[in-house]
């Protein structure tokens, strides 16, 4: 999970679609995707994976200013995709912020966290904030 923060004319702008470079969403979606697959390559010492699936959820909330960035990531490996998922929060969180940084320098990316983490050796993980 990750937040940025943002004026709440940003938000309203994203939200009807009224930024300049386009479907922020849209973009930020693609581009946290295609960051978790390619996590291997930007990060020293992550292995490749054969992830199964890569979601990415955004959701707002105008009172606080902030825009949350969540992503699951699924593989059919022994390893856990904690390092994928993060990728692809960090990386989606990246794109809004370059595609509403002509309206919104204020903009602070925030709060990138792993919530929750199945599987592989160390077993479950549930963050408890």
């Amino acid at each position: 999970m990750g937040k940025v923060l943002m004026k709440k004319e940003t938000i309203e702008a994203i939200e009807s679609n009224n930024m300049a470079k386009g479907d922020v969403f849209g973009v930020a979606k693609i581009a946290g995707i295609m960051a978790a697959k390619k996590t291997c390559d930007i990060i020293p010492l992550c292995h490749p994976l054969e992830l199964t699936g890569v979601d990415i959820t955004f959701s707002t909330n105008r009172t606080r200013g902030e825009v949350i960035i969540e992503a699951s990531v699924r593989n059919i490996g022994r390893t856990g995709v904690e390092m994928e998922a993060i990728t692809a929060v960090g990386v989606a969180a990246l794109t809004i912020y370059d595609m509403c940084k002509s309206a919104d320098r204020e903009m602070i990316l925030t709060d990138i966290k792993l919530l929750r983490k199945s599987g592989g050796r160390s077993g479950l993980f549930e963050r408890r904030d």
